[in-house]
């Protein structure tokens, strides 16, 4: 049987098929043939090269690109990584498939990379080298992309500072454009953070076991947890040993660089991350400064709630948020690349609300035009009691009505040998497993170092959403004292969620440069930034506000002497809170007010 196709899908020639039933079957099988063409299409096969790219001092990096057998030239998105560029491989083949090339690196000194891994050290020029060369290749249409979360969502905005030309657009998640914001909040060190980073990221001797991270995180002098963990590790010193924004830090401080980008960026936190402020900061800055108009209008934040390793998912620690909160962050990123890299018609006719936010408890997502979202009022919801707000069972109130003369102060007893944990210690949770996200309280309010403040159950939802603060009048018999403070949802059964957490170390009450010891018993007005955050507290739900000294080992004690990093002695303090006309202690949340 002679048989010649033209096509998939054409007419055939066959002369020896005469009758009608032939013409049927050819007719079934030219259908046959065009979809497995398209399925061979569908499925072609993305292929991956390595290379060694080499810097401008000659190291050279390992990086793999994943193209498709159909594309000869595309955009390329980037992702520059110390976590094995490999495990990337389900991400960049996505990407291929979409019609880019994918270009995976290990970052200098990682896996197979040559040079020494200094944490962020080279991130800015190696992304400037790497880009340069992405461009220079046959495959490259001109125009690159970045994307990642963490450090290498950093290593993004480390190389858009550097101004790499055919730099088009970047997705960077969850990450900071000043290192020291990502390591130090109001004074304090995310001590279990940093130092479980670097061990992770450090080799170690082959004959050393870990000590228990339980003890080891309660060392001081805080420049020796790395001896207490089995180990010297320099970057952890440095970084513990600094807890000044001073010029330690400079080289690692972008933000005044970036209203200088022409650059489009998608910005994606949840309220749980660590690098929540950080991240809206970088849109607010990219979208309010930028001296690019055009560059203004293209930026997106995606902001839900999340922590730093469940961005995208719907259950957070202890808490379900329902399927709305599910995001497919893959989508997102595709949806952002064809319309800054491919320009593509169809992604820029989809609807671009510039900031899209996730409220908790009635678990919705809102569309708006900035952050904070327009038409909220700051209101404030004032710390009152009879001077023993100690504990859930105590007598602290938080309530719309300013108090209308003195009321007593409240106090509590800071013990550096036993800080306040940051989220309460079970069997399953030690201590060094404190999580970020949103854990039942009440445990830790039980106790007696813990102010608790509650309202009335609400007779109405009441709505918030955007960057809430505490104002709190306070004191304390030494030199330094931390006021760490949560606002919390409690439900009807009791269980406590924290919605918010914040902390500020006394002594730099009124600049982190120049810190001031505190004077024993004088009182002070403090500012207590708790971040972003939108939430509907429901009808029958109360508003909770927690004040205690510590959130151990998130950030690492505060000895209470006000000696710094090198100081091994410690001291109890006995912290008080103020509520009284002039001195009015108080939350400032956002509201949707009737």
């Amino acid at each position: 049987m002679r048989m010649h196709i033209r096509a998939a899908g054409e007419d055939m020639d066959l002369p020896s098929l005469k009758s009608r039933k032939s013409k049927y079957v050819m007719k079934a099988l030219a259908r046959l043939l065009t979809f497995i063409a398209l399925c061979v299409s569908a499925t072609a096969e993305v292929r991956v090269e390595t290379l060694a790219v080499p810097m401008r001092d000659g190291i050279k990096l390992a990086t793999d690109i994943y193209r498709d057998d159909g594309v000869n030239k595309a955009p390329v998105v980037l992702m520059r990584t110390p976590y094995d560029r490999t495990k990337a491989k389900g991400m960049a083949e996505k990407f291929a498939k979409a019609g880019y090339v994918a270009v995976m690196q290990d970052c200098r000194g990682t896996r197979a990379s040559e040079g020494v891994m200094a944490p962020y050290n080279n991130e800015g020029q190696d992304g400037y080298d790497t880009i340069e060369w992405i461009t220079r290749q046959p495959w490259c249409s001109g125009r690159v992309g970045m994307t990642g979360g963490s450090y290498v969502g950093a290593v993004q905005w480390q190389a858009a500072v550097e101004q790499p030309p055919g730099l088009a657009a970047i997705a960077p998640q969850a990450t900071w454009s000043s290192f020291y914001r990502n390591l130090y909040l109001g004074g304090a060190a995310r001590l279990s953070l940093i130092a479980g980073w670097i061990a992770g990221n450090t080799a170690k001797p082959a004959d050393v076991k870990p000590a228990d991270m339980n003890v080891a995180l309660m060392r001081l002098p805080l420049s020796d947890v790395d001896e207490a963990i089995g180990w010297p590790m320099p970057w952890l010193d440095a970084y513990l040993t600094h807890p000044e924004p001073n010029g330690f830090w400079t080289r690692l401080d972008l933000t005044s660089r970036l209203p200088d980008l022409v650059l489009p960026a998608l910005h994606v936190v949840g309220y749980y991350d660590f690098f929540s402020r950080e991240s809206v900061g970088n849109f607010v800055i990219m979208q309010k400064q930028a001296r690019d108009p055009k560059t203004r209008q293209q930026q997106r934040l995606i902001l839900g709630p999340w922590d730093h390793g469940s961005v995208g998912k719907t259950k957070v620690a202890e808490v379900e948020f329902g399927a709305d909160a599910a995001v497919d962050t893959m989508a997102l990123q595709l949806d952002w690349f064809d319309r800054h890299l491919k320009q593509d018609a169809a992604a820029f006719a989809k609807p671009f609300p510039p900031v899209r936010y996730f409220s908790m408890g009635d678990n919705v997502w809102h569309d708006a035009q900035t952050w904070p979202p327009e038409s909220f009022t700051a209101t404030s919801f004032h710390l009152r009691s009879d001077g023993k707000a100690n504990t859930r069972k105590g007598g602290g109130r938080l309530t719309r009505e300013a108090p209308a003369k003195a009321e007593p102060a409240d106090t509590f007893r800071a013990d550096p040998a036993n800080p306040v944990p940051a989220c309460p210690v079970t069997e399953a949770r030690p201590i060094k497993a404190a999580v970020w996200g949103p854990v039942d309280q009440s445990a830790n309010e039980d106790r007696e170092d813990v102010l608790v403040y509650t309202s009335d159950e609400l007779s109405e939802p009441l709505t918030f959403a955007g960057n809430i603060e505490a104002k709190l009048h306070v004191s304390a018999d030494t030199p330094d004292a931390d006021w760490a403070v949560k606002l919390v949802d409690v439900r009807p059964d009791g269980f406590a969620q924290n919605l918010a957490t914040g902390i500020l170390r006394g002594r730099y009450r009124d600049s982190l440069l120049e810190p001031q010891p505190l004077k024993p018993g004088e009182v002070y007005e403090i500012t207590v930034d708790l971040g972003p955050c939108a939430a509907t507290i429901a009808k029958g739900h109360k508003l909770r506000v927690d004040v205690c000294g510590s959130l151990f080992p998130l950030y690492d004690r505060n000895p209470n002497t006000g000696e710094g990093p090198f100081g091994s002695r410690t001291a109890i303090a006995t912290e008080q809170v103020h509520h009284k006309p002039g001195a009015l202690s108080h939350i400032v949340l956002p509201c949707r007010l009737p």
